[in-house]
C-alpha cells in the first residue's frame, strides 16, 4: 500500500499496486512480512503532520516477519528466523548522540515507513543491526504493537519517573496505553485513566485501571507521574495540574497539537516536570520485549487485510479501534 501525496484519509490516499521485490543491501536482511500493526504515526505520515521525507513512501512500522534472505555480510539471523522491525531504521553511530547513547536523538536517524519503505507490504528490508529476534511462540499479530505502541509507551513510562506503587495517569487511552497499563499494573502502581469515548474507557476498566474518567476529569487523587498519549496539547495543563509535588508528565507523541499558555504556579510551580519523547533505542526495544515474555504482555488487536489499510487508519482516526489495529499479510 503506496502513499503518493499525503491527504486526508478520509479520501482513501493509499493505493494497492505491485513493485519490484527490494534486494537487501550490505548488512541487510531481506523480510517477508506476515503482519504490520497500524499505528497513529502511519496516519501522521499519511495526513501530513510529519512533513514528506520521501515519495511514494509505504508506511508501517511494527512488522512481524521471517528473514528471507540475507545481504552480503549480514549474518546475525538465518533463513526462516522469526524477527520485528520497528520505527528506528537506523541511526549513524558517529554523531555525539549515538556515541553517548542517545541514538534515538541521531541527527541523521532513518525511519521505517518514513524515510524507508515500511511494512505494508509483503517484503521490505532492514539493517540486521535494528531488527528485532522474536519468539516463535509469540503471536504475529500480539507482536506486531508491542513494536512501537510498547516500545515508546515504555519510553514513555520511563520518562514519567514514576516508581512502582505510585500513582500513575494516562490521557489517552488506545494502542500505547493499553500496553503501558499492564506494565504498570505489573509494578504495583495504581493507574488512572483519562480519555474520551465509551469504548476506550470501557476497554481501560475491563484491563483494571484504579479509575477512569473523561480526557479532562480530575484523578481522585495526585499523580506521581503521567502520559499523555492523546496528541492534544490542550490537554497538557489539565495533566500538570493533576501532578503531586515532584511529579512528571511526559509527552510520548511525535506529534502533537499546540499546548496553550502554562502557568507557572499551577503548573510547573513545585518541581513538576514537563518531558517530551523521542523515538526509542534499541535498548528500549530490548527491554520491553523481555517485559513481554515476564509479565506477559497481551496486545488487544483488531484485524484487517492489507487492502483495507484505509479503512483500519480511518477507523483509528475517529477512536474506532480497541487496542490496536493489525494488517494480516500472511
Amino acid at each position: 500500500m503506496v502513499l503518493q501525496a499525503p491527504a486526508p484519509i478520509a479520501s482513501a490516499p493509499l493505493y494497492l499496486t505491485e513493485l519490484p521485490t527490494p534486494e537487501p543491501g550490505p548488512g541487510e536482511v531481506q523480510v517477508e512480512v506476515e503482519v504490520c500493526g497500524v499505528c497513529r504515526t502511519d496516519l501522521h505520515v499519511v495526513e501530513g503532520d510529519l512533513p514528506v521525507r520521501r515519495p511514494q513512501i509505504i508506511p508501517g512500522h511494527e512488522v512481524v516477519g521471517r528473514v528471507s534472505r540475507l545481504g552480503p555480510g549480514a549474518r546475525r539471523f538465518a533463513i526462516g528466523q522469526r524477527v520485528g522491525i520497528a520505527w528506528l531504521h537506523s541511526s549513524c553511530g558517529h554523531c555525539e548522540y549515538c556515541q553517548r547513547g542517545a541514538e534515538n536523538l541521531c541527527l541523521a536517524p532513518r525511519f521505517t515507513g518514513w524515510t524507508e519503505p515500511g511494512g505494508y507490504a509483503d517484503v521490505l528490508c532492514a539493517p540486521e543491526d535494528f531488527v528485532y529476534a522474536l519468539p516463535d511462540g509469540l503471536s504475529a499479530r500480539v507482536a506486531a504493537p508491542l513494536l512501537c505502541a510498547g516500545i515508546i509507551g515504555y519510553r514513555a513510562l520511563v520518562r514519567s519517573a514514576i516508581r512502582p506503587g505510585e500513582a500513575l495517569g494516562l490521557y489517552g487511552f488506545g494502542a500505547s496505553a493499553h500496553i503501558v497499563l499492564q506494565i504498570a499494573r505489573h509494578w504495583g502502581c495504581g493507574v488512572y485513566v483519562a480519555t474520551r469515548g465509551d469504548r476506550h474507557q470501557a476497554l481501560a476498566r475491563e484491563m483494571g485501571a484504579t479509575w477512569v474518567g473523561s480526557a479532562d476529569a480530575v484523578p481522585p487523587v495526585k499523580l506521581q507521574g503521567a502520559i499523555l498519549f492523546a496528541p492534544a496539547g490542550e490537554l497538557v495543563p489539565a495533566a500538570l495540574s493533576a501532578l503531586d509535588r515532584g511529579g512528571t508528565l511526559a509527552v510520548a507523541g511525535i506529534h502533537v497539537s499546540d499546548i496553550p499558555p502554562l502557568n507557572y504556579q499551577a503548573h510547573l510551580f513545585q518541581e513538576r516536570s514537563l518531558r517530551s519523547v523521542t523515538a526509542n533505542t534499541r535498548a528500549d526495544g530490548e527491554a520491553l520485549l523481555r517485559l513481554a515474555a515476564e509479565i506477559p504482555l497481551h496486545a488487544m488487536t483488531e484485524e484487517f487485510p492489507l487492502e483495507r489499510a484505509n479503512d483500519a487508519l480511518f477507523r483509528l482516526r475517529h477512536d474506532q479501534i480497541s487496542g490496536a489495529a493489525v494488517l494480516r499479510l500472511r
